[in-house]
């Protein structure tokens, strides 16, 4: 490739921005020189948003931005900008909402045009060329003789949505009661039973997403009511979820979503996101459940990112494309005849009748490998085919794999460490635990500065963009689970640490909850609080989880006062639809069900490891651990004085505390076991 005709996009990091330098659009990233230019030139701004795996992003770039004829009307008329939406996903997060207020529908790539101070005036996602170009002539018209229209619009916009995140405002006498928490929590538990799919599970018709902190929230509701359907609603969508193409049973991992109800049909892009937090809820649902499938998935999800997805240095990637020379799923399908040949006749046959492998194929003359019409369970399947399942991955590996997204994000690396510090406790494989503390390692080495706060992403040796809050809360989420898998104190007062800075930069003093982004140096539009939860939870969810948990290892009364101001904030917001805000809700099921602290009081390794085992065959999910030893006295006392002076009353002592108050000290094991 002739690297001058490179545009700017050339010296950026970020692999989307890279994918765009050699269109002949002339493309900034979203940076100063762009908007002077966009002012100095008198131009509107063409922005597009994508990332990396995006396969309509990718059409849109072939159709669109590498044709001569689009390129010159953009150069000639227009300032245009790329933004990478993981990169600095406060942009996206923005203009988002602009689109979907403009259309009643998002998704990406995200085409905005707007004015030189960034207000924007038309919306929309994807659009092939020749309707891209009657939409750039038509405002390249009213830019040049009916400009008000324009600017109306765009403030119009601007000014409704500012008034939409600041109109709930602050009643601080307002109280909720138990009750009404209590009502919003069934109501959330009903409409998600009425919105699932009773044949394959999930949420409404297709296209399905994975959606696990749904899922959580099913499980953490039959653990607190009881209500064994909520359990059986869950465990039907793990096992179609894990049966189904969405889920690679060759190489495993799951893709972002399926184009069908039956879960076969993938969009093939894997996140690293989705993985992290599906290989927690299997870890979940197999402590409910005992189900060794869950266990068998859960573990199959973190070799993946371990094997895919883990970088040298310790830090997890980002995603991996759907797409092999333009070809949707390429990597991933099968022809009958190739199984036929890599495992002879008789195995080869006999495999394809178990993974619904035939002749026509299931997709596009090809076949998506799946278990959907399997009645053995996974544990079987994977022992009847452990060897011939190597042999296909090994034929697989020789063929060109998906793009590969090669930054290292910080929030998405928090939900990797949450997922391994996790799996280490459950699963009791110290493995986990250390490619979970290393990752951590890299993050505090790499993408934070010397004044404590954060950057979003590393990629070549730079560690750049500011950490929005999302990045915050899902890497304070992490540290609590590498506290929870080894006990040791340093990781509570980092995640303390990390909450007070983000608390510094993006809480809202006067109104409670956290915005997106920086709220004293916004450039954008207007900021705003999320609290819906769409394929991954949202900042104030997740942190609403965290501080409850903190404040059960610290007894630090500002954390209640936290969630206090949050809910009252949020909470007629969350009353609407409280089924779309089930990451808040299983944090609130924390406060109903009075967060519990397990003390454990010791002075020998081998009791440790015994009690640990005991905890860890059992889902607690509204419980929080806490081990007091010699060497940990002091570093407990730093974060939490009243649990460091429970005392041991024998070989070891058990306190199970709530709400600060202690039942009677446990010395015997089966007493202890009845009691968790």
């Amino acid at each position: 490739m002739d690297n001058s005709k490179q545009n700017r996009l050339a010296s950026e990091k970020s692999p989307y921005l890279q994918q765009h330098a050699d269109n002949p659009v002339d493309w900034f990233p979203w940076a100063n020189e762009a908007f002077d230019k966009a002012n100095k030139k008198d131009k509107p701004i063409f922005l597009s948003i994508g990332y990396s795996t995006c396969h309509w992003c990718h059409v849109m770039e072939d159709e669109s931005f590498n044709d001569k004829n689009v390129a010159k009307f953009l150069n000639d008329h227009f300032i245009s900008i790329k933004v990478d939406r993981e990169e600095q996903p406060e942009i996206d997060s923005i203009y988002m909402e602009v689109c979907q207020a403009m259309t009643g529908q998002g998704g990406w790539p995200l085409t905005i045009l707007m004015t030189p101070d960034k207000k924007p005036f038309f919306a929309g996602t994807y659009f092939p060329k020749k309707g891209l170009l009657d939409i750039l002539a038509q405002v390249k018209d009213l830019w040049q003789n009916q400009r008000d229209r324009l600017l109306d619009q765009g403030n119009n916009v601007t000014n409704t949505l500012k008034k939409a995140h600041s109109s709930r405002g602050f009643k601080s006498n307002f109280k909720i009661n138990s009750e009404e928490k209590k009502e919003l929590i069934k109501e959330a538990a009903i409409n998600l039973k009425n919105d699932a799919d009773s044949r394959h599970g999930g949420f409404g018709s297709k296209p399905k997403f994975p959606q696990p902190q749904k899922i959580l929230f099913l499980l953490q509701y039959y653990k607190l009511y009881n209500q064994k359907e909520f359990l059986e609603l869950a465990e039907l969508t793990l096992s179609k979820m894990a049966r189904g193409g969405i889920y690679d049973q060759i190489g495993y991992g799951f893709a972002r979503y399926s184009t069908d109800r039956k879960w076969l049909i993938p969009h093939f892009e894997k996140m690293l996101y989705d993985n992290a937090l599906l290989s927690l809820v299997y870890l979940d649902a197999y402590q409910a459940t005992g189900n060794i499938d869950y266990k068998i998935i859960a573990e199959e999800i973190l070799e993946y990112l371990e094997r895919e997805m883990l970088s040298p240095e310790g830090g997890f990637y980002t995603a991996e494309d759907a797409d092999v020379d333009g070809e949707e799923g390429k990597f991933y399908l099968w022809k009958k005849q190739e199984i036929v040949d890599i495992l002879g006749q008789k195995r080869g046959t006999e495999f394809c009748q178990d993974f619904d492998i035939t002749g026509g194929g299931n997709f596009e003359g090809k076949n998506i490998p799946n278990l959907i019409h399997s009645k053995q369970s996974l544990q079987s399947i994977r022992n009847k085919w452990k060897q011939e399942l190597k042999e296909l991955y090994k034929a697989r590996e020789k063929r060109k794999r998906p793009f590969k997204d090669d930054k290292i994000l910080t929030g998405w690396n928090g939900l990797a460490i949450a997922a391994f510090a996790r799996a280490s406790r459950v699963l009791g494989n110290d493995k986990y635990y250390s490619i979970a503390e290393n990752a951590f390692k890299f993050i505090d080495d790499n993408l934070k500065k010397e004044d404590g706060l954060l950057l979003n992403r590393y990629r070549d040796d730079e560690a750049a963009h500011p950490a929005q809050s999302e990045a915050y809360s899902f890497l304070i989420f992490g540290l609590i689970e590498l506290y929870q898998a080894k006990y040791q104190p340093q990781f509570i007062k980092e995640a303390i640490k990390l909450n007070k800075s983000m608390l510094g930069k993006f809480w809202d003093e006067n109104s409670g909850g956290l915005f997106v982004t920086n709220k004293d140096q916004n450039e954008l539009p207007f900021n705003k609080k999320e609290i819906y939860d769409g394929a991954i939870p949202s900042t104030n969810s997740i942190s609403a989880f965290n501080w409850y948990r903190l404040f059960s290892l610290t007894y630090d009364n500002k954390f209640k006062d936290l969630l206090e101001k949050q809910l009252k904030y949020f909470y007629s917001q969350i009353k609407q639809q409280p089924q779309e805000f089930t990451a808040y809700l299983s944090a609130l099921m924390l406060e109903l069900d009075g967060l519990k602290e397990i003390i454990i009081v010791t002075e020998e390794e081998s009791y440790i490891t015994q009690l640990k085992a005991e905890i860890n065959k059992k889902y607690l999910p509204f419980s929080t651990i806490i081990l007091i030893t010699p060497e940990l006295k002091d570093k407990i006392n730093d974060v939490n004085k009243l649990a460091s002076e429970r005392k041991n009353k024998d070989n070891w002592t058990v306190y199970i505390c709530q709400n600060q108050t202690c039942q009677q000290p446990i010395t015997t094991l089966d007493k202890f076991k009845n009691m968790i």
